[in-house]
């Protein structure tokens, strides 16, 4: 006789989890037991916003931005970048710090404290630029597989959208994150890049201390467009959601810090790699980038017909990185915007706007490449100087955010936070001030 005691009647059965919930409830203990451990385990337990949000930003439209900046201008710019990498760290760092302390994303967070009036100035901002941010990176990868292997972009651009939707949409949380880490890999291409072509480095150092800009409207549309590609507004959005579904504590916040800060600076190293190899091999020859192959032959002379292929495939890498976290950047957004479920571990039933969002995005700028005619560089070049404009809607929201007690507590932002955040706003401002001047002329 079983000694099972049969349920009661009229006792509902208990509810089990769902399996994404099982899995991440997993992770959960698993890295709070590395935490216990302390050192490189205790790092590694909370890698990832950081990285993720930092990496990200060279996407496609990044290493364009980059190869413009260094064919046309050699390494006289390269401050600009440094500047944008500071600006980065302080942002990231102040995103993803709001999103350990009150466990809410930053749309949330406007919607609780700025109402509908805050919410509907951010939300269309991040909109708009996630979604010209992933037509770049469709475009990255149709430039990027035309280069590498002659691929139309009637089929990889469709191939790509169905990847990166299969990985959200099907995938669980930790899986999401190994993928995206394990694709981030491929930035070693663009440091394969800079010491092949043999840069001065001499002179990049002095472009990177020195400030010099050219009163041009090109010289500040490329300046403009660094900031934009190196602080992008998605990528805010993105960490600070990233860090509350990943269920980080306040005591993470130590270890956090170190991911948000290796993340910018690879971030602005890899960038600047990109910089200097076609400020070595373009800029003096005078050679403008016009699609993808040119700025491969910033390799070509040194390291042969492998150097298209090289940056191909680094091109293609990045953009599915990309591809995958602007959407979902998107898709925390919109739900957070009017409070509904933002989880990867929740089912399309549990979160339909959060998926549904994510998918829309997708289609949407799958769609736009695939026009016949697209100008792919203009769209991943013009893009970014867009979110530099953009910016000027999320980091006073983010400032201000970070500064208020009733929402940090006693982790608002020091003085010293709040003079580089400060400076970082100013900096994005005047330049988006000074090229508009400039385009009036």
């Amino acid at each position: 006789m079983s000694t099972t005691a049969a349920p009661q009647a009229g006792r509902p059965r208990p509810r089990r989890a769902p399996p994404g919930r099982h899995w991440h409830r997993r992770l959960v203990h698993r890295r709070r037991h590395l935490l216990r451990g302390g050192g490189l385990a205790a790092l590694l337990a909370v890698l990832g916003p950081g990285i993720l949000a930092g990496l990200s930003d060279d996407d496609p439209a990044g290493i364009t931005t980059y190869s413009i900046l260094g064919a046309e201008h050699g390494y006289r710019l390269l401050w600009v970048l440094a500047l944008s990498t500071v600006a980065l760290i302080a942002f990231h760092d102040l995103a993803a710090r709001m999103g350990v302390v009150t466990g809410k994303g930053l749309l949330a967070l406007v919607r609780e404290h700025y109402g509908g009036r805050g919410t509907a100035v951010a939300l269309p901002a991040l909109v708009i630029a996630n979604l010209g941010t992933l037509c770049a990176e469709f475009a990255g990868i149709a430039a990027g597989m035309e280069l590498v292997g002659g691929v139309s972009r009637h089929v990889s651009v469709p191939v790509a959208a169905f990847a990166v939707s299969a990985l959200v949409l099907r995938g669980s949380f930790h899986r999401v994150e190994h993928v995206l880490l394990a694709l981030s890999g491929v930035f070693v291409t663009y440091f394969v890049a800079g010491f092949l072509a043999r840069p001065d480095w001499g002179a990049a150092t002095e472009g990177m201390v020195v400030p010099s800009m050219p009163l041009t409207r090109d010289a500040m549309l490329i300046a403009v467009a660094t900031v934009g590609t190196t602080l992008a507004p998605w990528g805010l959005a993105f960490i600070q959601s990233y860090a509350v579904n990943k269920k980080l504590r306040v005591e993470d916040l130590r270890l956090e810090r170190v991911d948000v800060v290796v993340g910018a600076v690879l971030t602005g190293i890899i960038g600047a790699f990109v910089v200097v190899a076609c400020a070595a091999t373009l800029h003096p020859g005078g050679i403008a980038i016009e699609d993808a192959a040119d700025a491969a032959r910033a390799l070509e002379p040194l390291a042969g017909h492998a150097a298209s292929a090289l940056f191909g495939v680094g091109f293609v890498g990045a953009a599915l990185l990309a591809a995958s976290i602007v959407p979902l950047s998107t898709a925390y957004s919109v739900s957070e915007a009017i409070g509904a479920p933002a989880d990867v571990d929740d089912t399309l039933r549990q979160a339909p706007v959060f998926y549904g969002s994510f998918a829309a995005m997708v289609a949407i700028a799958a769609g736009i490449v695939l026009i016949p005619g697209a100008p792919l560089i203009s769209l991943l070049f013009l893009t970014q100087a867009l979110n530099a404009v953009l910016l000027l809607a999320l980091l006073p929201f983010m400032r201000r955010l970070g500064s208020d007690p009733a929402v940090m507590g006693e982790h608002t932002l020091g003085r010293g936070s709040r003079l580089l955040t400060g400076a970082s706003l100013a900096m994005v401002a005047v330049s988006v001030a000074a090229l508009a001047v400039l385009a009036l002329l």
